[in-house]
């Protein structure tokens, strides 16, 4: 049954974090984007986000957050979430499923913990600013 399902492969959609200025917060914050790199409209985006991982010798677990999206048009970028700087030192995991026309995709994105700091970052296509892509 299942080898009668094809997933096809996503590809020039990915995730990016960005690191901001917060007027809310006094402070640089991060703030995770779905990046639609590609030539096709996203229809019915979910996202479903989670933090995961030992902190201080004890496994650690956030809830669940859900996103949705009606449609996000080719070559654009939403913001999906700001990740609080507690978090950033467990795994932080996106999972994405969207429509491009009848064709469901779907694809997990994980920042590894600690990836999301100054020292990884790179030029974010379509934004043109510095952020830590995961593809």
């Amino acid at each position: 049954m299942k080898k009668d399902i094809t997933m096809p492969t996503v590809e020039n959609v990915f995730l990016a974090a960005i690191s901001e200025w917060s007027d809310d917060f006094m402070d640089k914050i991060w703030n995770v984007y779905l990046i639609n790199d590609s030539d096709f409209q996203l229809d019915g985006v979910m996202v479903v986000s989670k933090a995961f991982g030992t902190l201080n010798g004890e496994m650690k677990k956030t809830s669940s957050l859900r996103h949705a999206f009606v449609k996000v048009p080719p070559v654009s970028v939403v913001k999906i979430e700001m990740i609080e700087k507690s978090v950033l030192q467990l795994h932080n995991e996106f999972m994405v499923t969207y429509f491009i026309e009848n064709t469901l995709y779907d694809k997990k994105f994980i920042f590894k913990a600690n990836s999301i700091s100054p020292e990884f970052v790179e030029e974010v296509p379509i934004l043109f600013v510095d952020g830590v892509i995961i593809r």
